[in-house]
């Protein structure tokens, strides 16, 4: 009874300091127009819980929530408007590919990739992010021969103008 109690408490401890974290990046944020409320804090924590327990992982910490909105908060694809609501997305895709891609890319090199895509070819779009590109890293993480099999069948696709 008394060590489910510490892990409650732990828990508790774990979520209380990433809230405190999270409230910490305002100060940066802030410069491109984008705050969290603590309100919107909790809840965002709350998703990181949900999409850990969702897809089997346990965290240490608090810090991919502070690191996504450390590489997101200058995207010019985010705004005041939907900023609380694109980063509940990024986490849970986030955690998500962590799974589907079996661990082969660290936490930092995941969230480089998905800034680069988010403010690249998907110019802010979370779909082709997650069902595109997020998608085509991991299988291809999964499966490294596959690289070489699709540029083959690349080529085979184009016409003689070189077009699809």
């Amino acid at each position: 009874m008394s060590f489910a109690l510490s892990i409650l408490n732990n828990n508790a401890l774990v979520e209380k300091q990433a809230l405190q974290e999270i409230l910490k990046y305002n100060d940066l944020t802030a410069r491109y127009g984008l705050m969290l409320t603590e309100q919107q804090a909790v809840a965002l924590v709350e998703t990181r819980t949900f999409a850990l327990k969702e897809n089997g992982r346990i965290e240490f910490g608090g810090g991919v929530i502070e690191k996504l909105i450390y590489a997101f908060c200058d995207s010019p694809y985010l705004t005041s408007d939907h900023y609380e609501e694109t980063l509940h997305n990024l986490l849970e895709v986030f955690y998500y590919y962590k799974n589907e891609s079996l661990d082969l890319i660290s936490d930092d090199d995941l969230i480089r990739f998905m800034k680069q895509a988010f403010d690249g070819v998907c110019q802010g779009s979370l779909e082709l992010l997650a069902g595109r590109e997020l998608d085509g890293l991991a299988r291809n993480l999964r499966n490294p021969n596959d690289w070489e099999d699709s540029d083959d069948i690349s080529q085979e696709e184009e016409d003689d103008d070189g077009e699809y």
